[in-house]
This record gives structure tokens, C-alpha cells and sequence, in this order.
């Protein structure tokens, strides 16, 4: 087989155009996947603890006193609500990619008080209840701060119907 066989139109060899086209496909997919598999394994995770925190009981204020500086001195009932409403309406909006770095933060926030409160002193193992999961969430919460939603979100269309353009 000679080489001028295996040029396609584009005069490139034809691995090297399955190649590009490859690229091109994976660069598509990523202006929406990333975001969107995030925002559903964070929303799953944080909606599965705040429906146990809603069909369960208040056990805020017997770790309250671990709690770092407002949140210790804001009633464990008040608490406990912001928490499990945190918990159930963050993720909801979350996989509709709406006000995503808004729970983002917000959720970070909640997972920072958990850490502090809960975690913090059982070390890194999650068999433990250590600090492990709390920090995966917390790294995974970082693209969705600064980048946002992604394409495949509301946030995404709303900046295209009345705010700046999505990236």
C-alpha cells in the first residue's frame, strides 16, 4: 500500500485524521460532561444526606461545641434546618445546573463545618469517618466554582438569553 492510499481528503494519513476527529469529539463532549458529572455525584451524595437529615433526628447539639465560630453559637435546631434544607435544595438545583456556584459554595461551606465538627479529628480514613470524603467533595466542588454549570445547565442558558455568553 503506498502512502497516497492512505491520505484522506484532507491530505493527512488516515490514523492521523481519526485522531483529530477524536480530539474534536472529546472537546465537544467536554464543554458539557464535566460539569454535569459532578454536579449529579455531588447532588446524589449531599441529597441522600440531607433526606436522612430530614427523616431523622436532631443530633446537632450533641457535636454543637465542634462546631467553628459562627455556626457554634447559632442554635443547634436552626442549625439542623439550614443543614438538611441546604442539603435538599442544593442538589436539586445542582442537577438542573442553576445558581451552581452559589451550592457550590454553600455546600463547601456546610462541608467545612461537617470536617470541623465531625471528622476532624478521626483522621484521613473514611472507614474511620475520617476527613477523606469531605475533602474529595471539597476538591470536587472547585470546577464548579470557578467554571460554573457547564453547557448542559440553566445557568448556561440563562447567560446566553440575558447575561454574558457561556464559555
Amino acid at each position: 500500500m503506498s502512502v497516497s492510499t492512505t491520505l484522506g481528503r484532507s491530505g493527512q494519513p488516515l490514523p492521523v485524521q481519526l485522531y483529530l476527529a477524536a480530539i474534536g469529539l472529546a472537546d465537544r463532549v467536554g464543554e458539557w460532561a464535566p460539569g454535569l458529572v459532578l454536579r449529579l455525584l455531588l447532588a446524589y451524595e449531599f441529597w441522600e444526606s440531607g433526606v436522612e437529615k430530614w427523616r431523622g433526628e436532631n443530633w446537632f447539639a450533641d457535636i454543637q461545641e465542634s462546631f467553628p465560630f459562627p455556626f457554634s453559637v447559632i442554635p443547634a435546631d436552626i442549625s439542623w434546618q439550614l443543614a438538611t434544607w441546604t442539603e435538599l435544595i442544593g442538589p436539586v438545583c445542582l442537577v438542573l445546573g442553576l445558581g451552581t456556584r452559589f451550592w457550590a459554595v454553600s455546600l463547601s461551606v456546610l462541608t467545612i463545618v461537617a470536617w470541623a465538627a465531625v471528622h476532624a479529628g478521626n483522621g484521613y480514613n473514611v472507614c474511620d469517618n475520617g476527613f477523606k470524603l469531605p475533602l474529595i467533595y471539597l476538591v470536587l466542588f472547585v470546577p464548579l466554582m470557578f467554571q460554573g454549570a457547564g453547557r448542559l445547565s440553566l445557568d448556561a442558558v440563562i447567560a446566553r438569553r440575558w447575561g454574558r455568553p457561556a464559555e
